[in-house]
């Protein structure tokens, strides 16, 4: 500590004395570390590769890949699913203006399909980084489709002869309808080709399909390409059945290294389970739904082509909707508002009072968050509708004895009492949360994660896209949860982010600080004991 006497001194001196003196003398500190403990800071300028890896092709992905290659740049856009589009394309409707999710982002789709600078790479995902701002070594495994997508047209007659036609779950519908084991996930899927599931395909989980042998197959092909006939004891049905010849089971995964100048994470979300609230019987009653599957219910492509019709069920005629299920709970793990829950619920209700005008609807949430350009607006329409909205959520769900339909139990926490409804269809407006996989791809990257498992921005308020990690950058809820809108605006501006630093050719590097002293850095009590020690003063 200083003693009284050099207190007094320095409360003699003009303080602006002071200022400069402690200026000064941290300045010097700075030059002295840099010169004997890391020699000296040195802002290397180095050149970038002109290419972008973007890793997600939902819609923030996709944005981001397109305005990039509209710029006249290299984009490569890895997608872990067979197809890009993520969760959009599998919505009905988009709130507030009620838009045909599918009508406004399959031109997306196909834009990004088509374009000549954009290296699309489906079913595949990121193993490796490596290498700093501007010249990225990235390594990503692209699993093997067991279809040429470049020969293949999509004429589904594969798909339509398959013996296990029909018999597995489709991802893309969350279960709800059946596929084959060679399939496109959705009608307008981009790429527009078929692929094969080696989980549930006969001839890579057995190697045998019918009498048809691998060994067989692979001859077959090779006899088709030259002309030649090909009996159904040679081949499985979806190799006869194929016009462009184009399906090869034996195919063989495949890494691909990457030298990109900046990456942009896009990886999504997914939903909260709504088994994390187990009160509300999620799994047990089957006409107890969550948000996504009423999407599906919905939708003209889905199960029931856009009826109501829950667990082969009448159309309700008593519904509730609740919200904030998972989110906003400290008991779920996820303490956060997921931010959509609230409008897309009332979006559900709009559509299932246009679909079943008869229907009684009952919405229950804790508070309505109707943030977003038009959303009031909207929420009070639907309230016109004549939806019932109750403030408390439920306390648990029971079935109704000696009936199919359902008892919702809760608190009006607006009038202070309790309620009870009775039910043919719950939906549970579950949360989102960062999509699986995001935290080891995360730390490969060297990004940090917030407390909710989001990616950690560079500055919350003035640096969103941007990560700790020069030349990464995060959009979309791999960042936090978002609307759709939010999600295009900041996959935008991630491209610009990236644009900026590849378009300029060069950057400049610091040195990486790989080390400390800590003897230099600690157990000082003033700056000035500091500099004497280093002989800095």
């Amino acid at each position: 500590m200083a003693t009284e006497a050099e207190v007094e001194v320095e409360k003699e001196k003009p303080k602006s004395d002071i200022e400069e003196n402690t200026r000064n003398l941290m300045q010097s500190i700075k030059g002295k570390v840099e010169d004997t403990c890391l020699e000296k800071f040195e802002e290397k300028e180095v050149a970038v590769v002109p290419e972008v890896l973007v890793i997600g092709g939902g819609i923030a992905g996709m944005y981001a890949a397109l305005d990039i290659a509209d710029a006249g740049f290299k984009v490569h856009l890895v997608e872990i699913t067979p197809s890009i589009g993520g969760h959009m394309a599998q919505l009905d409707k988009t709130f507030p203006t009620l838009d045909c999710s599918a009508c406004i982002l399959t031109p997306r789709l196909v834009d990004v399909g088509i374009n000549p600078n954009i290296n699309l790479m489906s079913c595949a995902e990121v193993t490796g980084v490596e290498g700093s701002v501007g010249n990225f070594k990235v390594k990503v495994l692209k699993r093997a489709k067991y279809v040429d997508e470049k020969v293949c047209t999509g004429c589904m007659a594969c798909e339509e002869a398959c013996r296990l036609k029909g018999r597995i779950p489709n991802e893309f519908d969350l279960g709800l309808m059946k596929r084959a084991p060679i399939y496109r996930p959705f009608p307008f899927a981009i790429p527009a080709a078929y692929s094969i599931d080696p989980a549930s395909c006969l001839m890579l989980k057995k190697g045998k399909c019918g009498k048809a042998t691998l060994e067989s197959t692979i001859e077959a092909v090779k006899k088709r390409e030259k002309g030649e006939e090909v009996t159904k004891n040679e081949a499985p049905p979806c190799v006869l059945m194929c016009g462009p010849n184009c399906i090869h089971h034996d195919m063989k995964d495949e890494t691909v290294e990457l030298n990109v100048g900046a990456i942009i994470v896009a990886t999504g979300y997914d939903i909260i389970e709504p088994t994390v609230s187990p009160e509300y019987k999620y799994g047990v009653y089957p006409n107890v739904i969550h948000g996504l599957e009423f999407e599906r219910y919905s939708s003209a492509s889905g199960p029931t082509f856009g009826k109501i019709i829950v667990a082969d069920m009448p159309e309700p005629k008593d519904a509730v909707f609740i919200s904030c299920v998972g989110s906003r709970n400290k008991q779920t793990g996820y303490e956060y508002c997921s931010r959509v829950c609230c409008m897309y619920l009332a979006k559900h209700a709009h559509l299932l009072k246009e679909k079943v005008p008869t229907c009684n609807i009952t919405v229950l949430y804790q508070d309505v968050r109707a943030f977003g350009k038009g959303f009031e607006e909207f929420y009070n329409h639907v309230k016109e509708e004549g939806n019932n909205y109750r403030r408390g959520l439920a306390s648990e769900i029971y079935k109704k004895p000696g009936s199919d339909r359902v008892v919702v139990r809760g608190e009006d926490t607006m009038l202070g009492e309790p309620f009870e409804i009775e039910a043919d269809l719950v939906v549970l407006g579950v949360g989102l949360k960062p999509s699986a996989g995001t935290d080891e791809l995360l730390k490969l990257l060297g990004v940090g994660q917030t407390v909710d498992k989001f990616a950690k921005e560079a500055h919350l308020k003035l640096r969103p896209v941007d990560t700790d990690v020069d030349g990464v950058f995060v959009t979309g809820c791999a960042q936090a949860p978002k609307d759709i809108p939010d999600s295009v605006a900041q996959g935008k501006a991630a491209a610009a982010a990236a644009l900026a630093l590849i378009g300029s050719g060069k950057t400049k590097v610091r040195t990486s600080v790989t080390g400390i002293e800590e003897e230099l850095c600690v157990g000082y009590k003033s700056l000035r004991e500091m500099a004497d020690k280093m002989g800095a003063a």
